[in-house]
């Protein structure tokens, strides 16, 4: 993994349209580039320079504006944080689902500082959580570091772990890659709806594909999830605090598939579970490590990145 805190900046910020958004910030290295779309709240775009999207995008809604109200969800894609645990959702903001409203649907200040993109929500009025996001881009390699902080700013206290979501487009396998001696047995553990198409557990790595006809969602204990398609791979590092207490059933790592017509997948990061209270801080860190394919066999390809 590449550690950005000594990089010589010769990192590049730029404001532009994007797919119908006006204010859209860009970070470039000249090897590959970083759009975040503030008024949506998300970062919505990691790829090499020229070359084709990583992260998927609904392509159907470009330029639309967030849900007007908390009873609606628009899925835009890219990555984005939710917190968890999901269970806990219905009572602290009254539904199971759509996300909560604050940090799934409205618009965020944005400033870039340096090779860095911060990015801040308003409170959230049921959880008195307010996000902060660090999006910064390595100096010189294909390397994205998101810093997701929650502030606990009102209300009573609430038990709550940060969540990372990152949507990508439909890939030829996506990967778990598993801690030396799992928790799970089989090494997963079922979520909910359908178990995913070609599953398989195999020295260390679980592997699946997206189904056309039917949602699936499996968990595990990973810190590093992969991802790939015929071209380019992204691994996803988010370290695993050994001992601490996690959503889903001990799940600090989840990957859920749509199905058509979303043909995504959710490479998705957690941390451990925190009674917060006003005044309180918790953060996480996820590393996005992109490059290109040099193996045609899907799982030597993730072993070679998962180094």
């Amino acid at each position: 993994m590449s550690s950005l805190a000594n990089s010589q900046t010769s990192v590049k910020a730029s404001r532009a349209e994007y797919h119908g958004w006006k204010e859209a910030a860009i970070l470039t290295n000249g090897i590959a580039e970083v759009v975040v779309v503030p008024g949506i709240g998300r970062v919505m775009q990691f790829r090499f320079v020229g070359e084709d999207p990583v992260f998927w995008e609904n392509r159907a809604i470009d330029g639309a504006r967030t849900a007007q109200d908390a009873k609606n969800w628009t899925n835009f894609g890219g990555d984005k944080s939710w917190p968890s645990p999901q269970a806990d959702w219905l009572k602290i903001v009254g539904r199971d689902w759509p996300p909560p409203f604050t940090f799934d649907q409205v618009p965020m200040q944005a400033e870039v500082k340096g090779n860095a993109i911060e990015l801040e929500s308003p409170v959230d009025p049921q959880y008195g959580i307010r996000e902060r996001r660090e999006i910064r881009l390595d100096a010189s390699k294909p390397v994205m570091q998101i810093k997701t902080t929650y502030e606990k700013v009102s209300g009573d206290p609430v038990r709550v772990g940060v969540g990372v979501i990152t949507q990508l487009r439909d890939p030829v396998r996506a990967f778990m890659v598993l801690p030396e001696k799992s928790q799970f047995p089989k090494g997963y553990v079922h979520l909910q709806f359908d178990l995913p198409e070609n599953l398989t557990v195999k020295d260390g790595l679980v592997s699946l594909t997206r189904s056309r006809k039917s949602e699936s969602q499996i968990g595990s204990d990973a810190s590093t999830l992969i991802w790939m398609d015929k071209k380019h791979v992204l691994r996803i590092d988010s370290p695993r605090v050994e001992g601490a207490e996690y959503a889903d059933q001990g799940s600090s790592a989840i990957i859920y598939a749509g199905a058509d017509p979303f043909p995504y997948v959710e490479l998705e990061t957690f941390g451990p579970l925190t009674t917060m209270k006003v005044g309180d801080r918790i953060e996480r860190m996820n590393t996005y490590t992109l490059s290109r394919r040099s193996d045609r066999d899907p799982e030597k390809e993730a072993r070679h990145m998962a180094r």
